[in-house]
């Protein structure tokens, strides 16, 4: 008996910790030794990436690497459930490590503190049999799919907003839809509102990122239907679950190399602004005109009432960008701006730029602050 073999071998305290996993025909001892011998690559250890690791550990798993460079906050613990209050502060990879070994010691766990780029990824994808991708942007999502194409490595994908998850698994066999056949093109970066701007349901993820366990763990036993060429879409709200069927494309399969994903989902929000030039102003900027001549300024809040009444700049006053994009807003707007000068900012920048370019329409034109007010919080007066 080789070595190898001597390694997939189950101890009998394995034997009893899967013993529910081996009593299903369809797992049994061999599916669980491929468990054990297998290695899984998680990428993003928050809402998705928690429910992942920690079932994909209790599965058996037998190497587990984890891609994040992020620390926890409490804001995290609302639905990052691998992370815990005592873990603020920490890196969610140690703090995602501790957890799992807590679970299952005899699991190996490889951290990359650092963020997934084009010059490392292929190195750190290369040596996982499963890549699962539980990101929150798009330029890492293209680039997890591309660097997948590249390797012939299966990806898991899952997504989440608000009330709402999908969940496929991309480039399983040579002619397996991937991400692109989902999203051919990167939607302009000003229309895309983060986590903490849309918000989730906190048991969201944890639907979502045990899917894709599962996913894992029947692509590795080869058992079952996995969700090739299928988006399964979930809403909490409804309770409901629809399954749409996804196409490949053969020209999305010719990727040979990773390109720069910061500027290939950029390149959108540019060809759209070519017609609509938005001035910008930076926070340390304002922040000096508004100590020389405030009177002459009106600030606008596009954020939600709740974002605003946390909070907000002095003296601004909130208009949400619900309320300009439906029109109800724009005579106020009109008014206040005609004798002013007219600063808009939210929370990042994304939500004022697409105030501004709207109501460019009406002939409002207004000044973006870079960075909102994050920007604004973390410059020191």
């Amino acid at each position: 008996m080789d070595q190898s073999q001597n390694e997939a071998n189950l101890s009998s305290e394995e034997m009893n910790r899967y013993a529910r996993h081996i009593s299903l025909p369809e797992i049994g001892i061999k599916g669980q030794e491929k468990l054990k011998t297998s290695s899984v690559l998680c990428i993003g250890t928050g809402g998705l990436g928690s429910p992942l690791l920690i079932y994909l550990a209790a599965a058996g798993i037998g190497r587990i690497g984890i891609v994040d460079f992020d620390v926890v906050e409490y804001s995290n613990l609302q639905r990052q459930i691998i992370h815990t209050t005592n873990s603020i502060g920490l890196l969610k990879t140690d703090s995602a490590k501790q957890h799992i070994h807590n679970i299952n010691p005899s699991c190996r766990v490889d951290l990359f503190n650092q963020k997934l780029t084009t010059s490392n990824a292929l190195e750190i994808l290369k040596d996982y049999d499963v890549i699962c991708d539980c990101s929150d942007n798009f330029p890492t999502r293209y680039l997890i799919n591309d660097a997948c194409l590249i390797l012939k490595k299966p990806n898991i994908y899952g997504s989440i907003a608000r009330f709402e998850g999908q969940v496929s698994v991309f480039n399983l066999e040579e002619d397996s839809p991937n991400y692109r056949d989902l999203i051919p093109t990167p939607p302009p970066q000003e229309l895309i509102p983060s986590c903490s701007e849309a918000g989730v349901m906190g048991i969201l993820p944890g639907i979502i990122g045990t899917i894709q366990a599962a996913e894992a763990i029947k692509i590795i036993t080869n058992i079952g239907y996995p969700l090739n060429g299928r988006i399964l879409v979930f809403n909490a709200l409804k309770m409901k679950f629809k399954e749409l069927t996804l196409k490949s494309n053969p020209d999305h399969r010719t990727i040979d190399k990773l390109i720069d994903y910061q500027s290939f989902c950029s390149e959108v929000t540019v060809k759209n602004e070519v017609d609509c030039y938005i001035e910008s102003i930076s926070v340390k900027e304002l922040k000096i005109l508004l100590s020389q001549s405030s009177k002459e300024i009106i600030l606008i809040d596009v954020r939600n009432p709740n974002e605003h009444h946390q909070c907000s700049i002095e003296k601004s006053k909130l208009i949400p960008l619900s309320t300009i994009e439906n029109g109800k807003a724009i005579s106020e707007i009109k008014i206040l701006s005609a004798k002013k000068n007219l600063y808009v900012f939210c929370r990042s920048g994304k939500r004022s730029l697409r105030a501004l370019k709207h109501l460019n329409k009406f002939g409002i034109r207004g000044i973006n602050i870079q960075g909102g007010i994050e920007a604004w919080n973390n410059e020191k007066s």
